[in-house]
């Protein structure tokens, strides 16, 4: 089985005041609690795509539900190498703000195949690069810069489906189809949207 993805929305005051070493596990603890029968019974809050662990007053965490990947890691790995494909043959405003949206999210100019998170001390460090103990981290001023960032990049994105026909369109390792590509960009675009309104930060746990 393929490693998966699980993106967090973090309030970082609350995330700073729990001992490094016990960072992952706590989220953990909220993204699947030990009652886990009541959250396939719906336990926790959803709204546009977040889940919302219950009983948290106030709440200071959240999952997002990524509708396109079925939480597979996959599919982000592969449309990260859909822009690093794509991005000479743009112009350079769109290549800017592109990567300045996507750059740690899906996407790094020395992209591995399962590159891990360089995450300043805020959690433990892993093992070793397979077995990850985070796949990212963005700060809630990152965050900030992205929102911005994916405000540039909405009205360009149609302008990418011919440069994606031209290198990426049938291709293994790819997004299936530019729609498919589409719409996980937009589902990012959501995320750090929500992420930056709060002034909160984001964690993806594989």
């Amino acid at each position: 089985m393929g490693m998966d993805l699980t993106v967090f929305m973090v309030d970082w005051g609350q995330l700073s005041a729990i001992r490094v070493e016990g960072r992952i596990g706590r989220l953990e603890d909220m993204a699947w609690p030990g009652e886990f029968g009541d959250v396939l019974d719906g336990g926790p809050e959803q709204s546009h795509g977040w889940l919302w662990p219950p009983g948290q007053a106030p709440a200071w965490c959240a999952v997002y539900s990524f509708l396109t990947t079925t939480g597979a890691h996959m599919p982000h790995v592969r449309a990260g190498a859909a822009w690093a494909e794509i991005r000479p043959l743009v112009g350079e405003p769109v290549r800017e703000v592109m990567d300045s949206f996507l750059a740690g999210l899906i996407w790094n100019a020395d992209q591995a195949d399962a590159p891990a998170a360089a995450d300043g001390g805020v959690f433990p460090p892993a093992a070793d690069r397979w077995h990850p103990n985070v796949l990212l981290v963005c700060l809630p001023e990152p965050v900030a810069g992205k929102a911005r960032a994916w405000k540039g990049v909405e009205p360009y994105l149609e302008e990418l489906s011919g440069p994606f026909a031209a290198e990426c369109e049938g291709r293994s390792g790819r997004p299936d189809t530019f729609e498919d590509f589409v719409a996980l960009l937009r589902e990012w675009g959501a995320v750090v949207a929500e992420a930056a309104h709060r002034g909160w930060g984001l964690v993806g746990l594989p």
